[in-house]
């Protein structure tokens, strides 16, 4: 079977070592999928314009995150009209 491209760099990218095992898996999965779950019940739909380098950042740190970039948006707006997320939580996140 011949692998792709992208597939060989996974691969060498495992055999490096580059890859840390999730510590308490069960605990951040249900985490992640209580975020999913409550950013999937969208009724609206909004439009706003943000710099490339902007987005190209949230597209980056929801790859680290596992979620698609809309998510994570949506997620950080969730949190921070609900008070969980202030102006220097979220500027030392985007760091």
């Amino acid at each position: 079977m011949k692998s792709s491209k992208e597939e060989k760099e996974l691969l060498n990218s495992v055999e490096k070592g580059e890859w840390k095992q999730v510590t308490d898996f069960k605990a951040k999965s249900a985490k992640y999928k209580q975020i999913a779950e409550s950013t999937e019940r969208k009724d609206k739909r909004v439009n706003i314009r943000i710099t490339e380098r902007d987005l190209i950042h949230l597209q980056k740190k929801a790859l680290k995150e596992g979620l698609p970039y809309q998510s994570l948006i949506s997620s950080i707006l969730h949190k921070y009209i609900n008070g969980y997320l202030s102006e220097k939580q979220i500027n030392t996140a985007m760091d």
